[in-house]
């Protein structure tokens, strides 16, 4: 009895030794092959085409191990580096920046989220969860933290269901939506949480995007470097939820990045490891977003494209550069309802607007175009700077003062009433811009016209004499001025001298009132003596 125990677990042994070996030979197959796919998938990756590196005279960018990849600058949408940036990916975990986004847009972060069946349940049990409960509930703010640092799939659910206030699955409709609005040109979501389906997809371009307004979120970017998710015991739920935060980027990560202003990260077997994060250094903020790329290149590529940004592009500011649209006399464009004077520009360029120059041409470089089709009341163009067919940033010609300042020659102020305009020291001059402004020039043109009509008319009013008509009632007159004209005879009376009679024929008169003074004097000595002609 006692050998054939022995035999039985000698045999046991044996077969366990076997399974054994044959589960480390299959796990190291398993394992060889994947490495050897992720081998594959690097050394394709790396082959493939940077199609920023293709313009002339652009920055060389870095090599990365993504399928497709981008880095832009934040305020002007200026695409530093492109690697198939509208090529079609799977997103996974960081389709969670659009649905917190939403969220943070839409709701108060004090709002109770009950957590449902479909919730709690529709998810892979081996994705990332906070193992919450049916009917328990967590507040609004509870929820992004457990989204933005644990990735956790069913509360995205929840979320999500408390924004539509129906099914999960009616969400995708209001992602879809903001993903519009935000400029996505090539995305289609249909769950909140990115976990795999062959629907849903976007691409870096599109994820970049979504990227500006989410990192422009203070409070999401400061969750997302939060290192350790806590959430306390309530009368909603009786645990106390610790997770760490995996994210390698932030400041306890193994790839911290010194100017980090928030990222998230996302991983399923179709989409490998993506990865969107921000990055800010001297004023210039950078978004990069890396998709199908391979642990942990994700970390290194994003820092070696981030590097890339800040090293070799500046932010320069459009008015103090700019000299195509500078003019010398720019009396005409002045106006502080004084005409004839000038005291303030009536066009200037927008003084914060900067693009994004590379390090390796100048401003003369860019080319610029103006564009009249602006939005805001108080713009009048809008010149935007590109290289080579890539769009650097933009400024708008911005009326300098206010339109209700224009001229009325019902109101013209008297010129000692006239505030004279101060003088700043140290203030550099705003740079002026000629602008072919059709309403402006027309304006300008109708006021200058009816001033040269009034002046017209007021000279000839004051240097015209019209000749008066010889009537009756004019005799009367003159001879109520001139008293002793009733002595001269007739024709002497009538004679009139007007303005364009010549110097021979007034001289003739002269000769012939002569005489005729003479005469009478000899006739009648006396009788003119008091009168002088």
């Amino acid at each position: 009895m006692h050998t054939k125990k022995i035999i039985i677990h000698k045999w046991c042994g044996k077969i366990a030794t076997g399974l054994l070996s044959v589960s480390l030979f299959f796990s190291q197959g398993l394992t060889a092959f994947a490495t050897n796919i992720k081998e594959q998938n690097i050394a394709a990756h790396i082959a493939m085409p940077i199609q920023s590196n293709e313009i002339d005279n652009w920055p060389t960018g870095p090599t990365v191990c993504a399928e497709a990849a981008i880095l832009i600058e934040a305020d002007t949408g200026t695409i530093l580096y492109a690697k198939n940036i509208h090529q079609k990916e799977y997103p996974a975990s960081i389709t969670k920046t659009l649905t917190t986004l939403i969220a943070s847009e839409t709701c108060s972060w004090d709002e109770l989220v009950t957590f449902s069946t479909d919730a709690v349940f529709d998810i892979d049990r081996g994705s990332n969860h906070i193992a919450i409960d049916v009917g328990e509930k967590l507040t609004m703010e509870e929820c992004l933290n457990a989204i933005l640092i644990r990735s956790a799939n069913e509360v995205s659910l929840a979320v999500a269901e408390h924004i539509c206030g129906g099914p999960w699955e009616d969400f995708a409709v209001i992602m879809n939506e903001r993903a519009k609005e935000l400029g996505c040109l090539n995305s289609n979501f249909v769950n909140p949480n990115g976990l795999p389906n062959e629907n849903h997809y976007t691409t870096a371009y599109d994820m970049a995007m979504i990227g500006k307004a989410f990192f422009a979120n203070e409070a999401l970017c400061k969750i997302t470097q939060t290192p350790m998710l806590r959430i306390y015991p309530s009368e909603y739920q009786p645990d106390e939820i610790t997770e760490v935060n995996k994210m390698e980027l932030i400041p306890t990560g193994k790839y911290a990045y010194e100017y980090l202003v928030g990222c998230k990260t996302g991983y399923t077997n179709d989409a490998r490891s993506t990865l969107i994060s921000c990055a800010e250094k001297d004023g210039m903020r950078l978004i990069c977003v890396v998709l199908n790329d391979e642990s942990p290149y994700q970390y290194e590529d994003t820092i070696a494209l981030f590097d890339y940004g800040f090293n070799n592009f500046d932010k320069v500011n459009v008015s103090e550069s700019e000299t195509k649209y500078s003019i010398d006399n720019t009396g005409s464009f002045y106006s502080d309802n004084d005409i004839f004077g000038s005291s303030r520009p009536i066009l200037s360029l927008n003084e914060d607007a900067c693009i994004i120059l590379p390090k390796t041409i100048t401003f003369a470089d860019t080319l610029s175009t103006i564009s009249y089709d602006v939005e805001q009341e108080n713009q009048v163009a809008m010149i935007t700077y590109s290289y080579h067919d890539v769009t650097l940033g933009s400024v708008s010609v911005d009326f300098a003062v206010p339109q209700t300042d224009a001229f009325s020659f019902d109101t013209v102020p008297e010129i000692a009433e006239q505030e004279k305009p101060e003088v700043k020291e140290e203030e550099e001059e705003p740079s002026f811009v000629f602008v072919n402004v059709v309403k402006v020039f027309a304006i300008m043109g109708g006021i200058g016209a009816l001033i040269l009509i009034v002046i017209i008319v007021m000279f000839l009013l004051k240097n015209y004499q019209f000749s008066q008509r010889n009537t009756r009632g004019s005799w009367r007159r003159e001879r109520k001025r001139h008293p002793s004209s009733r002595h001269l005879p007739v024709f002497h009376r009538n004679i009139r001298v007007s303005i364009g009679s010549s110097y021979r024929q007034h001289r003739k008169y002269q000769i012939k009132e002569a005489k005729y003074k003479r005469r009478r004097r000899r006739k009648r000595p006396n009788r003119f003596r008091d009168y002088d002609f």
